[in-house]
């Protein structure tokens, strides 16, 4: 499957914006999805993840109560809803997907990179204050 990014930008502490990813490739409903982020400095780190169905989902706990994932499967569209965003979001963010709807009922392997097999190219958010 093959991922692209949208969305990214310059942004203001407390706005609501939206980043997409559209896939091509195998039915877009037996994979899972997941949104990284990499401030600068630091390591990839896990936001969000979704099965293929979209009925189930779990959250990085920082953004748990200001990010949404969601997804078209009718569309190949994964989302990542951002609200109240905060200067510390400010990251380069990448989706990626993994094979079989059903999220790791591990917690390490869902927050975890070498789950994903697919990568997106990463799209850069600044968040200013």
């Amino acid at each position: 499957v093959q991922l692209q990014a949208f969305g990214g930008g310059l942004v203001q502490a407390g706005d609501s914006p939206r980043l997409s990813c559209a896939a091509s490739g195998r039915p877009f409903e037996s994979y899972t999805m997941a949104w990284f982020r990499q401030a600068p400095g630091k390591e990839r780190e896990f936001v969000a993840t979704i099965s293929g169905s979209g009925q189930a989902t779990d959250y990085l706990y920082s953004v748990k109560f200001r990010f949404t994932i969601s997804r078209d499967n009718a569309k190949n569209t994964v989302y990542l809803q951002m609200n109240s965003l905060r200067p510390e979001d400010t990251a380069v963010y990448y989706c990626a997907a993994k094979s079989g709807p059903v999220l790791s009922p591990s917690l390490r392997r869902r927050i975890s990179r070498d789950t994903y097999y697919y990568w997106g190219q990463g799209t850069k958010f600044t968040v200013s204050s």
